[in-house]
């Protein structure tokens, strides 16, 4: 398979452009410890504990209704994640594309210049690594705060197929009985354990530079695999990407562009079958 190896080079110009196996929510996860925890029926469960807040967040975010959640994009691979609780989360958080008021949490899913800081506002109470900081161990989060859960599942990076590598992770935000996953700078189609752990998928960001990250037949089989109710495309900021993707797409998904850059969502109103949203903006 072909390696981009100046991925990084057009990320940041295009960013400068764009039961037993479950522990305590809020506390780190073992090595090899399984979540699966949408697969689980855990999603909307009381937390048993809560992160402590460090300051009031600025009166700056939408109310949210109760059952729904607000997903808006800012730009690349960066979304703001806001529930009815009033937790707020936003992944591939890289202090360029940034609203204007503090975060709960923040994902970061790699360490590509665009898709991460090194020095985010010290206000930000959790600051999510999806990347092995020590050779040979896996980054694991499992963090609960208000009404939303966020985990994540180890995925390789620059070793193709590699399962030993963690580069990136996937994020899973658990809110309003959602599951919503952001696959970040996923380079390979999905194992099996990683599927087992990923549970039921409900929202699915996914890139669709195709090659960047993932080619599009890849993206589209990993949409394939996760079987999502809706997929929200993100990281297309490279000349003819989306067009490319979107012809392929179409032929197995409706598509529907969206007229903004935020949509709330409930189960309700989730789509029947897989279809795709592309939100405007960023």
């Amino acid at each position: 398979m072909k390696k981009f190896l100046s991925a990084d080079y057009w990320d940041i110009r295009c960013c400068l452009a764009s039961l037993g196996a479950i522990l305590v929510s809020g506390l780190m996860l073992l090595p090899g410890t399984a979540m699966a925890a949408c697969l689980l029926g855990l999603v909307g469960q009381p937390a048993p504990f809560q992160l402590a807040s460090a300051r009031p967040l600025p009166l700056t975010v939408a109310a949210v209704p109760k059952g729904q959640v607000s997903i808006s994009y800012i730009g690349h691979s960066s979304f703001i994640i806001e529930t009815p609780g009033g937790a707020t989360a936003i992944t591939d958080f890289n202090g360029l594309h940034s609203p204007n008021f503090i975060p709960d949490i923040v994902t970061m899913n790699n360490s590509h210049e665009s898709h991460y800081t090194p020095s985010p506002d010290r206000r930000i109470k959790t600051i999510l690594h999806g990347w092995s900081i020590e050779t040979g161990r896996m980054a694991r989060h499992d963090v609960r705060h208000k009404d939303l859960r966020v985990f994540n599942i180890p995925t390789n990076l620059g070793e193709y197929g590699d399962p030993k590598g963690n580069g990136n992770s996937i994020f899973v935000f658990e809110i309003s009985n959602l599951c919503i996953a952001h696959v970040g700078h996923l380079h390979h189609v999905l194992s099996k354990e990683q599927l087992k752990q990923l549970g039921r998928i409900d929202i699915l960001f996914v890139p669709i530079d195709g090659g960047m990250t993932i080619q599009h037949e890849q993206a589209l089989a990993v949409i394939e695999q996760v079987s999502p109710r809706m997929v929200i495309p993100m990281h297309f900021g490279f000349i003819g990407a989306a067009e490319r993707f979107f012809d392929m797409a179409r032929k197995l998904y409706p598509i529907k562009a969206e007229t903004g850059a935020t949509i709330l969502v409930s189960r309700r109103t989730l789509p029947k079958h897989t279809e795709t949203r592309f939100l405007q903006g960023g």
